[in-house]
């Protein structure tokens, strides 16, 4: 697949990500998400755009039953989760790979009174911050990984969904 951007200095090139292959395993995405692959790039863009860092990055567009079945295989959790990150090994020319189910990102993005793209969006940054290290199981590195997704956001013109009353216009279904 082609970068996100052609002009020289700037996109994917600065960032240093040489490419991004988005996969649609499951039905639903096209319609759920309208462009969905120019989204996922320009969410990874941002995500990268202050990283030292290159390499491919798959992007598996997938379902419940999926995600469950990788969920399970992998962490042990048979449950469907929104987005899973497989970090490639260090030296890697891969950044890694993630994973998205349509059916959590709609029921959460439902619930929590977001656009599915907005939430799409934050769920792809969620997940490459995991592929570069951040994580968020103790309080004090949540709050830098929040700190971190909402600075990226913001260079998505995308309100801070860790701040209350985040449902702004925008956000808000």
């Amino acid at each position: 697949m082609s970068p996100g951007s052609s002009l020289p200095g700037s996109g994917f090139a600065a960032a240093g990500l040489s490419d991004v292959e988005i996969v649609f395993a499951a039905p639903g995405w096209r319609g759920a998400v309208p462009r969905a692959e120019a989204l996922a790039r320009r969410a990874v863009e941002a995500a990268l755009a202050d990283q030292r860092t290159s390499g491919h990055l798959t992007l598996l567009l997938t379902d419940d039953a999926e995600i469950r079945r990788l969920n399970g295989g992998f962490r042990g959790k048979e449950k469907a989760t929104n987005v899973l990150s497989f970090p490639a090994p260090y030296g890697s020319l891969t950044l890694g790979d993630l994973a998205l189910s349509l059916g959590v990102v709609k029921r959460e993005a439902a619930a929590e009174g977001r656009r599915i793209a907005a939430h799409y969006a934050h769920l792809i940054v969620h997940g490459v911050l995991h592929l570069l290290g951040h994580d968020h199981l103790a309080a004090g590195e949540a709050v830098t990984m929040e700190r971190a997704e909402a600075r990226i956001l913001h260079r998505l013109g995308l309100p801070n969904p860790w701040r209350p009353g985040w449902t702004r216009a925008g956000w808000a279904a």
